[in-house]
């Protein structure tokens, strides 16, 4: 049985809104973008909330009229009352089905003082006409093309209800996101990038296969991607993309891209990435340090169930070891719950990860996202528990599994939680690579065993002060192991031995 946990009430409350609280009458042409808070799982750490910054939200204000004053807050900060002076005359919320009802409370609070309240995101699009009601207009899809759009007519008085935005426009056209509103020493780094849209994949589950969602895989071009770097000056990068190796030649060209800035960097990738290992051994040169790599599951059925073109689970094993050759760590998600799945799932799969020396890990309750495919069968089949949005976050069981209860299900994914941040787990999988164990250890030690802490170094701003050190750690080995594997390179090339990769 795994121990319960107990959340500070930051962590799992938002903070109340000032009914009684006076406001001046809208600054023209003043707008304020706002992530609404939800709350955090006991279980996993709160220490990822404050990696990397979303950039829903820094990707819309870059298309900004010059002529609008513009604000950002994330509630997500621990800083208080989401702000009100100056108060604006737009407020853009971005709307995940987990913190919907926060953000009808904010956009009710705003627009009762006089606000017009604008909604995008992800809820906008599944559940359009739930979300409808609470809003002065609704940005549905791709919200960057709209947003200069529904400035321009509040301006003009012709504001419409409802904004359609298109996948199909070249992402390359649309402009950087604006980071510098974003509070720098609140995130691990600010340098989080997007390079590409899309996934060649279209999982049953994922929100990428929301019902009249087509979103084709499109990149930026690999010199804009350097430019945002330079432009951010981050040391450290990481790349928020679905499935940066959707396009392996693109990953190629930009990690040819990378390689002179001498950074470290990460991104999401899926396991076929090591189809071809002279992408490894360029990703490994141009500074990548870790991947976050969607396994999913362990057993061939569910894979195949889910529509998901990815290497077979019998492989993924030979697959992480080249990863860890070249020195890239890796987080594997794990979806838990899937119709093939038993009760012995979850020891098998933290058995398989220890073995494995994977990194870090991720668990994730099987989520049926609203308007995708694996609702719908669902709800065809009455295996829909409720449909409460704030516990559609993977880490509650909202609905009924095949061949576990849902008690069962709920105490697996706690014990997967409990042993791998358990410092015997964390010590079975440290890196093969000594010089890389004292800072696996230490990010382990912050990421994984300091819940306790993580709400007041949010809180007082100190996120980034603290992971700064270890970032200037790990870069300057990563620059060692490069210098170290580029020589080793030539010694072999003289000797007539080509090394993998070449």
């Amino acid at each position: 049985m795994a121990r319960k946990r107990v959340m500070p009430k930051e962590m799992r409350v938002a903070p109340a809104l000032d009914e009684s609280l006076v406001t001046a009458v809208p600054t023209h042409c003043h707008a304020l973008l706002i992530n609404p808070f939800y709350a955090k799982d006991p279980y996993s750490s709160y220490g990822k909330h404050v990696l990397t910054p979303t950039l829903a939200l820094s990707s819309i204000a870059g298309s900004t009229p010059d002529n609008w004053t513009l604000a950002y807050w994330d509630e997500n900060l621990l800083q208080g009352h989401p702000p009100a002076d100056p108060f604006p005359q737009v407020v853009g919320i971005t709307v995940h089905l987990t913190f919907a009802e926060r953000a009808y409370e904010l956009a009710a609070w705003y627009r009762e003082r006089g606000a017009i309240v604008i909604f995008g995101g992800l809820h906008v699009q599944s559940c359009t006409e739930e979300c409808a009601p609470h809003a002065d207009a609704l940005a549905v899809g791709e919200g960057t093309q709209l947003w200069g759009h529904i400035l321009r007519d509040v301006e003009n008085g012709s504001l419409q209800k409802r904004y359609d935005g298109s996948y199909k426009k070249p992402y390359r056209e649309d402009p950087a996101p604006r980071r510098d509103l974003i509070p720098k020493e609140q995130f691990l780094t600010r340098g989080s990038m997007i390079a590409t849209r899309g996934c060649h994949n279209r999982c049953n589950f994922c929100y990428l296969a929301t019902e009249d969602m087509h979103m084709p895989y499109q990149m930026r071009t690999p010199q804009q991607v350097v430019q945002e770097i330079l432009d951010e000056g981050s040391n450290y990068v990481v790349f928020v993309d679905n499935n940066l190796g959707s396009r392996p030649k693109y990953l190629e060209d930009l990690c040819d891209a990378l390689m002179p800035l001498n950074i470290i960097w990460s991104a999401a990738v899926t396991i076929d990435v090591t189809d071809n290992e002279k992408i490894l051994r360029k990703m490994a040169l141009s500074g990548c340090t870790g991947v976050f790599v969607g396994f999913e599951s362990l057993n061939n059925d569910s894979i195949v169930h889910t529509g998901k073109r990815t290497p077979m689970p019998d492989d993924y094993a030979r697959r992480v070891q080249m990863l860890h050759d070249y020195g890239i760590q890796v987080n594997g998600s794990f979806v838990l719950g899937f119709d093939h799945d038993r009760p012995d799932v979850f020891k098998r799969t933290v058995d398989w990860i220890e073995a494995n020396r994977l990194e870090s890990a991720t668990f994730h309750i099987l989520t049926p996202y609203p308007a995708t495919p694996l609702f719908s069968d669902m709800e065809k089949e009455g295996r829909i528990l409720h449909k409460d949005w704030s516990q559609y976050d993977t880490g509650h069981v909202v609905f009924q599994p095949k061949r576990m209860t849902p008690k069962q299900l709920r105490e697996g994914y706690e014990y997967a939680y409990d042993r791998l941040f358990s410092w015997r787990s964390i010590w079975r999988r440290r890196p093969q690579q000594l010089a890389a164990v004292p800072a696996y250890l230490a990010g382990s030690l912050l990421y994984k065993k300091s819940n306790w802490l993580w709400r007041l170094l949010i809180k007082h701003r100190l996120t980034n002060a603290l992971w700064k050190p270890l970032i200037a750690i790990s870069r300057r080995r990563h620059v060692k192991y490069r210098e170290s594997f580029l020589r080793h390179e030539d010694e072999s090339l003289k000797f007539g031995i080509v090394p993998p990769g070449v």
